[in-house]
């Protein structure tokens, strides 16, 4: 079970006088619970942030062994990988933490102070990398490469798929990240300028922040040798994941995830509740597109109580962390509601891999169980330089200085997709619906 949830944060204009990633963590770890607990830990994961350390679960745990996660590995992962090795007895304490501290590096930027130099030190014990790349050669050489404008086409094709105007989609968007807004306590300032339409920057988790998070999980047996009360356990009852990699200009629905439609149904399978039975849930929510495609799949939309943190762009998204945060937070609000369950989602990269984990702080008579429920999906094929008639199956306007400047689109053709860009016309793309039109594609523009 979970035991001890601690997170850190700091918001210090002077960064000479803020800690680095690896002092917030160390904070994190520490108010998590007693150290007895971290003491005995035989496991740490960190999911690799921003950072340069090798190996910062050994700075956490000198006598662990460690983990750490590349970009591409679910934060879900590790939380199931700890509870596995708990269950199994290889391991009686496991800790999962991460963190970041990038506003004190664009602090430092802005004011020209000098931050002394991270030395990487020796590697951590095991490495967990991501099977395939997120990101496809075609999207980066057409400006697909940034994540608002990914997460930019897949919303205009779900606004497709809905059947909504332009301007009746923003005031969805509003209203659902206006619903984001009101549960953060401290929310993160963000602008409203256009970034990569229909995006504006206060859509956007907001990275720039220096957060951590560290979780402790130990077995029943352990804690009760510690006295750590009953009433502070949190179980994790089920997780789920689907580990599949495809970029999303190669998915054969650019609005549908299949992987978060396995995910809820395995957990349903697992453990008998499903999805919109759950009391309490923290969707990730990187981009309004991601939040809202996962609340389709697992069929909680109509909901707004979508998040016990106020969500990435007004809690704080640190990179490869945020998961954490949110399992922090639902341990807490279940402590609060010990006759609730809550389920909290993680996603890497665009929307590419899927998973969740059901909590409560009533076990499951079968106890905690896990599943890999990847699907058989296939990629459509990607062509670079397709020439011909195709239709638009999402597509996104790209601001410079407040101003539109290149409209990219995704571009089927019979069996083969591609990526086109244009900057002609931006202004009917902004205010019409495009997804469906059909249009010609030469040399890598579409007209």
């Amino acid at each position: 079970m979970l035991v001890g949830v601690g997170t850190a944060r700091q918001r210090c204009e002077d960064p000479v006088e803020a800690v680095d990633a690896l002092e917030l963590m160390r904070r994190a770890a520490l108010g998590a619970g007693p150290p007895a607990l971290l003491e005995r830990a035989g496991l740490v994961l960190v999911p690799r942030g921003t950072w340069k350390y090798a190996d910062p679960g050994r700075a956490l745990c000198p006598s662990a062994r460690t983990v750490v996660a590349q970009l591409g590995v679910l934060q879900q992962t590790l939380m199931t990988r700890a509870c596995a090795e708990i269950a199994s007895g290889a391991v009686d304490v496991a800790l999962v933490a991460g963190g970041e501290d990038r506003h004190r590096w664009l602090r430092a930027k802005i004011t020209g102070a000098s931050l002394p130099e991270t030395v990487p030190g020796l590697p951590p014990d095991e490495v967990m990398e991501p099977k395939e790349d997120i990101l496809s050669p075609l999207e980066s050489e057409r400006g697909l490469i940034l994540p608002v404008r990914q997460y930019a086409v897949l919303e205009t094709a779900l606004r497709a798929a809905e059947g909504v105007s332009p301007a009746e989609h923003a005031r969805e968007l509003d209203r659902l990240w206006s619903a984001f807004h009101s549960v953060a306590t401290d929310p993160v300032a963000g602008r409203k300028d256009m970034l990569s339409f229909p995006y504006r920057k206060w859509h956007c988790s907001q990275w720039n922040v220096d957060q951590a998070a560290a979780l402790i999980f130990c077995s029943a047996g352990f804690a009760r040798s510690l006295g750590i009360p009953r009433d502070q356990w949190v179980f994790p009852l089920a997780a789920a994941e689907s580990n599949v990699m495809i970029p999303m200009t190669a998915r054969p629905s650019l609005h549908r995830s299949p992987g978060f439609a396995a995910v809820g149904a395995a957990l349903a399978d697992l453990t008998g509740i499903s999805a919109p039975d759950v009391d309490h849930l923290d969707l990730y929510s990187c981009f309004p597109s991601a939040v809202r495609i996962q609340a389709r799949e697992l069929g909680v939309t109509g909901r707004d109580d979508l998040t016990v943190t106020g969500g990435m762009p007004f809690a704080g998204g640190p990179l490869n962390n945020y998961a954490l945060q949110a399992t922090a937070e639902m341990a807490r609000v279940l402590l609060e509601d010990p006759e609730s369950t809550g389920l909290v989602t993680s996603v890497s990269g665009m929307l590419t891999k899927q998973a969740a984990g059901l909590w409560s702080c009533r076990p499951h008579e079968s106890g905690f169980r896990w599943e890999d429920v990847t699907p058989g999906t296939e990629a459509v094929p990607l062509v670079a330089g397709y020439t011909g008639q195709g239709v638009v199956d999402g597509y996104t306007v790209t601001y410079e200085n407040a101003t539109p400047a290149q409209a990219i689109a995704v571009v089927s053709a019979p069996g083969v997709r591609t990526v086109a860009t244009s900057r002609e016309p931006l202004t009917s793309m902004i205010e019409e619906e495009w997804v469906g039109r059909p249009v010609e594609v030469r040399d890598g523009h579409f007209f």
